[in-house]
């Protein structure tokens, strides 16, 4: 589930294959209408997926020169990211 408020696009609940898809989309509309900042702190669980949705956000915000941070990155999912060598790619705060 997303909430956003103001420039904070919040995540809670589970970042899984299951919920990825529409993740994706509520979070792409959102950084579409200006969110900035990510925060993963109430995210319960995570899979691989996640890693995918971040990047997905990711390059959203590259194509427009948004400013975008990830913060409160689950140890799960930043583990993810170092082991498929795409750490360097998400804006993690």
């Amino acid at each position: 589930m997303i909430e956003v408020t103001g420039e904070r696009l919040k995540v809670t609940g589970a970042m899984v294959i299951a919920s990825a898809a529409e993740l994706r989309e509520a979070g792409e509309a959102a950084l579409l209408n200006g969110a900035s900042i990510v925060d993963l702190t109430d995210v319960a669980e995570a899979d691989s997926s996640a890693v995918a949705v971040l990047l997905a956000w990711t390059r959203i915000a590259n194509e427009r020169k948004q400013a975008l941070a990830i913060v409160g990155v689950p140890q799960g999912v930043h583990s993810l990211a170092v082991l498929y060598g795409v750490a360097e790619l998400l804006p993690l705060a």
